[in-house]
C-alpha cells in the first residue's frame, strides 16, 4: 500500500539547521470520524491505526519525536537525549538544543506555535489553546528558554500554524473578561456576535501580540483555519457542529506540528 502525505511547511526565513512541518488529516489509515492521518492516542481511535499513522509521520523525521500528553498546562519540557520513557510526559510545550530530536505538539483548533532562534541553536513547539494562552504558556515557555540559553529575545523567530480563525471561534463573555483582565490589548481581539453575551475571539491575533509585546520581532502566521477546511484539517469545534451521529459529536483526530534541529 502506498501513501501520499501532504505536509505544510512554515512560511518563515530561518537557519537551514531548522526543519519543521505540520501534517494535515490526509494520508493515513484511520477510519471515520478520525480519517485518516490521526497521531493522537487519546481520542478513542483504533490504537493500531494511530501507531501506523505515527510511523508514517516519523518517516519524514530524523528520529521518533517526543509525543506529549497535552492537558492545557503551562508546563515546558526540556527534551534532552537522556529522556527515555515509554509514557508520554505531561506537558504542553517542549524545547531542545540537541540535533535530530523532534519536538511535536498536536492540535485540532488550538494553535501550534513554533519557536527558534535565528542562529539555529534551539527549537521549541508549543500547544496553545485558549486556556493555555490565557495562563501564559507562550510567555512561560519562551522566557524559560531564553534564561536557559542566556540569549536575547530579539534573536527569536516564531510561527503560528493552522488553528481556528476568529470567524469560527465563538466564546462567552467570561472568556473575554479573563483575557482583557490579563491583557488590556485583548479587548481589540473580540467581536460582538448576534448571540447575547457571545464574542468571536481572535486567538491567533492575541498570540501574535503577546509575542510582539515580549520583544519578538519576527512572527509569521500560516493564516490557515482548521474549521473552514474540514477535508484538510481536524477541527474539534467542526466535529461538534457537524457530527454524523450523536455518539461521534466532538470526535476527531489531531494535526502534528513538528520542529527539529538537523546536523
Amino acid at each position: 500500500m502506498s501513501f501520499s502525505i501532504p505536509l505544510i511547511h512554515p512560511n518563515w526565513q530561518v537557519s537551514p539547521k531548522i526543519q519543521a512541518l505540520c501534517t494535515t488529516r490526509i494520508g493515513g489509515v484511520s477510519q471515520a470520524p478520525f480519517a485518516s492521518l490521526n497521531p493522537a492516542l487519546h481520542v478513542q481511535d483504533d490504537l493500531q491505526a494511530v501507531q501506523q499513522n505515527r510511523t508514517l509521520i516519523e518517516s519524514f523525521l530524523p528520529a521518533k519525536p517526543l509525543w506529549l500528553s497535552q492537558q492545557h498546562t503551562t508546563d515546558l519540557l526540556y527534551y534532552s537525549d537522556s529522556i527515555n520513557t515509554p509514557a508520554e510526559p505531561v506537558a504542553d510545550a517542549a524545547w531542545t538544543e540537541k540535533a535530530n530530536q523532534p519536538c511535536v505538539v498536536m492540535t485540532a483548533d488550538c494553535m501550534p506555535v513554533l519557536l527558534c532562534d535565528k542562529d539555529g541553536s534551539w527549537v521549541a513547539a508549543v500547544h496553545a489553546g485558549w486556556k493555555g494562552l490565557l495562563n501564559g504558556i507562550i510567555e512561560h515557555s519562551l522566557l524559560q528558554i531564553l534564561a536557559a540559553k542566556n540569549t536575547s529575545i530579539k534573536n527569536v523567530q516564531a510561527w503560528i500554524g493552522p488553528a481556528i480563525s476568529q470567524a469560527n471561534f465563538e466564546v462567552g463573555a467570561e472568556v473575554r473578561e479573563q483575557f482583557v483582565a490579563k491583557h488590556g490589548f485583548a479587548e481589540d481581539y473580540f467581536l460582538v456576535t448576534e448571540n447575547t453575551g457571545k464574542y468571536l475571539a481572535d486567538l491567533n491575533g492575541i498570540a501574535e501580540q503577546i509575542l510582539r509585546n515580549l520583544g519578538v520581532l519576527n512572527v509569521e502566521l500560516s493564516r490557515l483555519c482548521t474549521y473552514t477546511e474540514p477535508e484538510r484539517f481536524y477541527s474539534y469545534r467542526y466535529a461538534c457542529h457537524h457530527s454524523d451521529s450523536p455518539e461521534n459529536t466532538g470526535k476527531t483526530g489531531r494535526l502534528a506540528t513538528i520542529i527539529w534541529l538537523q546536523n
